[in-house]
């Protein structure tokens, strides 16, 4: 799992849901949550999770997409399979991973160095609990 310290900048709720955003260095970053935890509004700094399969990536991405959180990374390491492909990926002082087709790699002709864009769905984002 993918853990990003992050600080809360501001809550928006309408009825049920609710789009918190967040803080994290150099980046801004978007949750989008059904039931969230009345605990949290009182928290300031956080820590939140996705899962490797949940970040796509852009590489020489130009215009307009709806993701709310667009990351931008470079890739630490490499691990081409069959099927699959591990990417590393440096963000801010911390490494994520992202888990992508080995198709989509070969075809991005994806090399340690390159830089991207990591691409994070608002609802694929959660917290896992206070920073401690």
């Amino acid at each position: 799992m993918n853990k990003i310290r992050v600080k809360i900048e501001k809550i928006e709720s309408n009825n049920q849901l609710t789009i918190i955003t967040f803080n994290s260095k150099e980046h801004t970053l978007k949750m989008m949550s059904l039931e969230l935890d009345t605990k949290i509004k009182h928290t300031k700094e956080l820590i939140v999770t996705t899962k490797a399969i949940n970040i796509a990536l852009a590489k020489d991405c130009k215009g307009e997409l709806s993701y709310s959180n667009q990351l931008q990374v470079s890739i630490n390491a490499l691990e081409m399979g069959e099927l699959l492909c591990s990417l590393q990926l440096s963000f801010e002082d911390r490494f994520l991973e992202s888990v992508i087709t080995a198709d989509s790699a070969r075809r991005m002709n994806l090399k340690v160095g390159d830089k991207l864009t990591a691409l994070i769905k608002s609802s694929d984002i959660s917290i896992v609990g206070p920073l401690v």
